[in-house]
């Protein structure tokens, strides 16, 4: 098995309300890619591989990072359709999508556990088929040779860590609501399992001049 090493997407449109309208990085999600591609020559780290999803937020990362990687793209490291399922969670029991961000600390537990339990009709994939391809694509690029890179997004990091850790959907939630945007998640073969042992990291982000760069939003 080999190491793999998660990365949250940059900062996407943050004022968007729909799947498509997301799906493209601001001009900070832009700068934090690149220098998170900066720390990653400036330190010497080791990647043989580099895989994304297909969602345009995904691709813009990668290309910034500049890692001379030639990519994989995977539909199976794609997203979970949040505002999708936000907007069946608002039609189908009446609880309504969160206006402020406060409000999601609370929202997205409720879209999470509403979807595990089969209540949201017309969903664009169930609940268990998430956690097979997101189980089946990690384990598929652990099997290959050398370290890999693999940019996604975070509630599929979340959920990534739940597996691994077996978190409930709240503490699941909860993770991924804290998911800084291009942070760093790896998992290292121990015992022939995937082992957490990196979380959440953001070292091309903790200066004094970039700290109000750090986003999860």
């Amino acid at each position: 098995m080999s190491t793999i090493t998660l990365i949250r997407h940059g900062q996407a449109n943050s004022t968007a309300t729909d799947e498509v309208s997301y799906d493209r990085l601001s001009d900070l999600g832009h700068r934090q890619a690149g220098w998170l591609g900066d720390h990653l020559r400036d330190t010497g780290a080791h990647h043989t591989r580099l895989f994304t999803g297909t969602l345009r937020r995904h691709v813009e990362t990668a290309d910034g990072m500049a890692t001379g990687l030639t990519p994989t793209r995977d539909p199976r490291l794609n997203e979970l359709e949040y505002f999708t399922l936000g907007a069946l969670l608002a039609e189908q029991h009446g609880i309504s999508f969160p206006t402020e961000q406060a409000g999601f600390i609370a929202h997205l537990p409720e879209v999470f556990q509403h979807w595990k339990d089969g209540k949201l009709e017309g969903a664009p994939e169930t609940y268990d088929n998430f956690q097979n391809r997101i189980r089946d694509g990690l384990a598929e690029i652990a099997s290959g040779n050398g370290p890999a890179l693999v940019v996604t997004s975070g509630g599929l990091i979340a959920h990534v860590m739940a597996q691994q850790m077996e978190l409930s959907i709240v503490a699941t939630a909860r993770m991924a609501i804290a998911i800084f945007h291009t942070s760093l998640h790896q998992f290292h073969p121990i015992g022939g399992h995937l082992s957490p042992v990196l979380f959440n990291a953001t070292p091309h982000l903790d200066t004094a001049s970039r700290h109000i760069s750090k986003t999860n939003i």
